[in-house]
């Protein structure tokens, strides 16, 4: 990786955080070699056995490729601090997490597209970028890509008793199928093996490996590791420079052309907002200048909810194979519903939190046990990122408010009892010796088990949606209301949570953001401005 010292004034496009969306971004916009782009990444280079491993993935986190968030006391979890997992790292969540790579529900690209006035979002241009993004190694579809830098494929030999769940889910109507990417993301739900973002050798495939590797050492990108972003400099309204620290020392890069924050849903907008851009109450309340008042920066906080969990005894031990978490649901809390708002997914260990396993006394052992953990896509329950203070030191507070809406608590209930059916199915009596937890509770039990197991499934996102409403934070070219020069390209600018694994849909969000700036910067007529949305929303900061 480049020195600091080796750092060049200026440069077209600076990329802030090389995670699943940032490192897609800069390596797109390197194959112009014409093009000086720099990407800035707060965590190291991506070559620990914990990240190349798929099977021992969940030891990155806590680990230093963590950034160690956690939420806020949550009332809906009976007061408890949840654990917010987000990689840092070269690669950010797609070095870290599960690898399950699920592109998302034809509705949330309707979505996008509705909220953006932008059919670039909708569901036809969604596939047509994942077949640019994929090199797709299972049953053939014409929805699926072939010979894209991610290797996307099935675990070839899951421990036995993903057979079981496929069977007995199938008992419960839910169908199961060979690829759950394919026409099965425009239904009312299925049951498979999970896709995993995984290569021929076995190894996990990045963000970092897929995109930025074969352009390393390209003369024409510069990318600086250990590397954290400050803010953004913005004179007469432009976003101009990047200030970062590195090597213990404050440093500013320039940008002729372009700006783009891929820093996360929690980094993203406690960066705007250090940067002058944000509610500008809040902002004034620290003592920050209002360069751009846009109330929406930092609400709007959405996660998936995983719930720590269904716990099933083997009858014979069976060690994790693969990305140990080799089966995933999408199914319906209740049938009304136009799509499927839980995904509950295989642990293969036993899975508690903090409380439920001591309380549980669960096996550290692996191979003693699975989870069918509960899990909810489609969650009501809306969070907030907030600042504590004016420096870039200073912490944040993350208000993820988690079952904070009656309806994740009916839908999550609903699931548990959806994955105790299945725990104790004919088909799983081969391989089931007992359930360990949470077992057969009083309505009033199984609540309290409820708040206490639930947590994050690592998918924090939507605290700078992209939309047309006064609380959207970019447009649907993902430029920043306000401030030219300046977009984001992350996870932050979904209007709403993704249903299904996040990466996908972040690696997506990268690729049309390199599709954008790149078509931007060769008319130079496409370069942000500010809008009418913008004008109204200073208008109210005046007011």
């Amino acid at each position: 990786m480049a020195s600091a010292n080796r750092l060049s004034k200026d440069y077209d496009v600076i990329v802030c955080g090389g995670g699943s969306a940032g490192c897609v971004v800069a390596s797109r916009l390197a194959a112009d070699p014409d093009l000086e782009v720099l990407l800035i990444e707060a965590g190291g280079m991506d070559d620990a056995p914990e990240v190349r491993d798929p099977t021992i993935w969940m030891r990155n986190i806590g680990s230093e490729r963590d950034w160690g968030f956690a939420s806020e006391p949550c009332p809906g979890l009976n007061g408890r601090r949840a654990p917010l997992p987000m990689g840092r790292v070269l690669g950010g969540g797609s070095s870290v997490n599960g690898l399950v790579w699920a592109r998302g529900h034809k509705s949330d690209f309707d979505l996008w597209e509705a909220e953006t006035g932008d059919p670039g979002w909708g569901y036809e241009a969604a596939v047509d970028l994942y077949r640019r993004i994929e090199d797709w190694d299972g049953p053939a579809s014409p929805l699926r890509g072939v010979g894209g830098p991610m290797s996307i494929t099935l675990p070839k030999d899951p421990i036995p008793v993903v057979h079981g769940l496929l069977a007995d889910a199938c008992e419960l109507g839910v169908p199961a199928v060979a690829d759950h990417n394919a026409e099965a993301m425009a239904g009312d739900g299925c049951c498979a093996i999970a896709n995993v973002n995984v290569d021929r050798d076995g190894q996990r495939v990045s963000t970092a490996t897929a995109y930025l590797r074969p352009k390393i050492g390209q003369p024409n990108l510069t990318v600086v590791t250990h590397a954290l972003t400050r803010r953004v400099v913005i004179e007469n309204g432009r976003a101009v420079a990047v200030e970062f620290e590195h090597d213990g020392e404050i440093r500013l890069a320039r940008a002729r052309h372009e700006i783009v924050l891929s820093l996360g849903a929690i980094n993203t907008p406690k960066t705007l907002m250090l940067s002058g851009i944000g509610d500008a109450a809040a902002l004034r309340r620290l003592g920050l200048p209002v360069v751009q008042h846009l109330p929406g920066v930092g609400q709007n906080f959405q996660d998936h909810i995983l719930v720590a969990g269904c716990v099933f005894e083997y009858r014979e031990p069976s060690a994790p194979r693969n990305n140990s978490a080799e089966f995933t649901i999408f199914c319906k809390s209740e049938a009304s519903l136009t799509r499927p708002d839980l995904q509950p997914i295989l642990e293969e260990c036993a899975f508690g939190s903090e409380v439920t396993r001591p309380a549980y006394d669960l096996p550290v052992d692996p191979s003693a046990c699975f989870t069918l953990a509960p899990g909810l896509i489609r969650p009501k329950s809306r969070g907030h990122v907030a600042l504590t203070g004016a420096r870039p030191e200073d912490p944040v507070k993350v208000h993820a408010n988690f079952l904070s809406e009656e309806a994740d608590v009916r839908a999550l209930l609903r699931c548990v009892e959806i994955c105790r059916e299945i725990g104790h199915s004919d088909a799983l009596r081969p391989f089931v010796k007992r359930e360990l937890m949470p077992g057969p509770l009083s309505a009033r039990e199984m609540l309290t088990f409820l708040r206490n197991a639930a947590g994050t499934y690592f998918h924090q996102t939507c605290t700078a949606k992209m939309g047309r409403d006064p609380m959207s934070v970019v447009d649907g070219s993902l430029k920043v209301y306000g401030v030219d020069g300046l977009r984001v390209a992350d996870g932050s600018i979904m209007p709403e949570v993704a249903g299904g694994n996040t990466m996908a849909p972040c690696v997506l969000i990268g690729e049309r953001a390199a599709d954008l700036i790149a078509r931007a910067l060769a008319t130079k007529t496409d370069l942000p401005s500010r809008t009418d949305l913008a004008s109204r929303q200073l208008d109210g900061a005046a007011a």
